[in-house]
């Protein structure tokens, strides 16, 4: 299929990367702001990196808020903003996971504006300005640290959404995989699988003659499946900054410029998260294989591609490619079916199609042409 590139690629984010990276705060942050310092549960204060940011901050004027949730909700990230405003911030410094860099975005911008939050989230004001932001990332999975890209959670109506806010993309990242020593490994096996799916829905669409973005997904893709089967190495420093610059790559833009992409897992996947609270990463395991099944002639050949080049399968058939996809999810310990998640509610699947009735996603379109009928199809094989 003739495909001619158009994009128009510009990512100002500032990667400072390394063991000593914690260092370089001083510089990155304009001496004179205030700086709001958000976080979330409190782990930074049990292995090091609060200690470590305080240290780097000595002298500055800064503000606290902690609380940010796995997956961020509006009333607390509203809370910060109150904050922001009440104490004339100049500079929002986001330290964590994902979850942390995208509340730091969203309050970035709200704060800077007079009506509703919610509306930025679901898109009713684009904001053309936001405070500036900066991350110390400590988790490793979403590429959120250097993109413009935000998940906001509104508790009250079960709604996760997905926005974008090019004025609050981070003006730095700092990336020191020594931080990675004290997390949970379910959390590791989250964050590859998390990244690994980010590529897959810039990747698993149709051939369109993309030499260079196909390239650079596979070898972001082998790097996280060799992570994988690796993963009783996750305590050496090669593997940690290994995962912390694939999850990077994998979603800081450059592998979908000028090619088509398809969303679609991620879109129904958050659903799991607002009813039952399941890790993102493990709900995109649960329905990435159902919605590959349903859609596998619409993707034949690029799975067929994706079978040879990442897992090295010899003339791979679509199907192979699954299976292998699969296999690799159960190593690193992913559900595979909602029950897998421990969720054995009978009107499940009712459940998420409701919410994807009332969020406006039961036909979601794309190369595929997602249907009413197909996403049905999906969640019940995903969840009945």
């Amino acid at each position: 299929m003739s495909h001619l590139f158009a994009f128009d690629y510009h990512n100002p984010t500032r990667i400072v990367f390394g063991p000593d990276s914690f260092a370089q705060l001083p510089a990155l942050l304009p001496a004179e702001a205030r700086v709001l310092l958000l976080y979330g549960g409190g782990s930074i204060k049990k292995n090091g990196v609060y200690d470590g940011i305080r240290a780097a901050l000595a002298g500055r004027d800064v503000v606290e808020f902690g609380g940010v949730e796995a997956n961020p909700t509006l009333a607390t990230l509203n809370l910060a903003v109150d904050l922001v405003r009440r104490e004339k911030i100049g500079f929002i410094l986001g330290v964590g996971g994902g979850s942390v860099a995208d509340g730091a975005k969203y309050v970035a911008c709200a704060a800077l504006y007079d009506g509703d939050g919610w509306d930025i989230v679901i898109g009713k004001h684009q904001p053309q300005q936001a405070l500036p932001v900066g991350v110390v990332l400590t988790l490793p999975a979403t590429g959120s640290e250097s993109n413009a890209g935000s998940v906001v959670t509104n508790t009250a109506t079960q709604d996760k959404r997905a926005f974008f806010v090019p004025p609050a993309r981070p003006r730095f990242a700092v990336l020191n995989p020594a931080v990675m020593g004290s997390l949970p490994l379910r959390q590791l096996e989250n964050g590859i699988v998390d990244a690994f799916v980010h590529v897959c829905e810039q990747y698993l669409t149709y051939p369109v003659g993309a030499l260079v973005q196909d390239g650079y997904a596979e070898a972001v893709m082998k790097a996280l499946v060799k992570l994988g089967a690796t993963f009783d190495r996750h305590a050496e420093p090669d593997w940690q900054q290994n995962l912390m610059w694939a999850a990077n790559q994998a979603l800081c833009g450059v592998i979908g410029v000028g090619v088509p992409q398809d969303w679609a897992t991620h879109r129904i996947a958050v659903e799991l998260t607002a009813l039952w609270g399941i890790d993102h990463g493990r709900t995109l395991a649960i329905i990435q294989p159902a919605l590959l099944r349903e859609l596998i002639e619409y993707k034949r050949d690029k799975l067929e591609q994706f079978g040879r080049e990442v897992f090295g399968l010899n003339a791979p058939s679509a199907e192979d490619a699954i299976a292998a996809m699969e296999a690799f999810y159960r190593s690193v310990n992913m559900p595979l079916h909602l029950r897998d998640a421990g969720i054995n509610e009978a009107d499940a699947a009712d459940r998420v199609l409701a919410g994807l009735r009332a969020h406006g996603k039961m036909a979601l379109g794309g190369h595929a042409g997602i249907d009413e009928a197909k996403t049905e199809r999906i969640v019940r094989a995903a969840c009945a």
